[in-house]
């Protein structure tokens, strides 16, 4: 028997949501950064990470590095209106580009005393996190690597006494002779 045709009956297709690094080369002038975050608050699109620094100051260029999630077509869509905008003069997609470096940087407070403090400075260094400030009651560390790294630093950290976490976001630079 034949389907009909109307759209109702049609199975609902979803793609799954996917995970991107954007790095955007803009021109460093005021009101640029506000413009690209209002591109995404206006559609309904999550940034999970912000970066932004100057990086060419003789040409006056900024990096705007933005971890999103969407599907496919929504992260078609963001790069395609990113790349429409006035002082936007290039958009990569590192997560596609494949040859990049994502890294970020944390410091994580931990308070404890004892065999908790002990265990604390144990997993630091096997995570190669440093000691950058530390009290009769605590510590912070310094910790630099893959996101999914410092997750994992923080999540062993709980049980010994998390007190705080202050993260840079991601940055993202291509391998390679070839820049952006």
């Amino acid at each position: 028997m034949n389907q009909p045709a109307s759209a109702y009956f049609m199975e609902e297709q979803k793609a799954p949501n996917e995970t991107h690094t954007l790095s955007v080369l803009v021109q460093n002038e005021p009101g640029v950064l506000a413009r690209v975050i209002g591109l995404f608050s206006g559609r309904g699109y999550n940034i999970e990470s912000l970066t932004v620094s100057e990086t060419e100051s003789q040409k006056h260029l900024s990096r705007i590095t933005i971890v999103t999630t969407g599907t496919p077509d929504v992260i078609e869509q963001i790069k395609h209106q990113l790349d429409r905008m006035v002082p936007v003069y290039r958009v990569v997609d590192m997560t596609l580009a494949g040859r990049s470096i994502e890294r970020e940087l944390a410091m994580v407070k931990v308070r404890g005393s004892g065999e908790h403090r002990v265990e604390a400075l144990r997993l630091a260094e096997a995570f190669r996190a440093r000691v950058i400030d530390a009290t009769n009651e605590s510590f912070v560390f310094e910790i630099t690597g893959a996101s999914s790294k410092i997750n994992q630093f923080i999540d062993l950290m709980r049980p010994l006494g998390l007190v705080e976490v202050s993260r840079t976001g991601v940055a993202a630079i291509g391998r390679g002779a070839e820049g952006m």
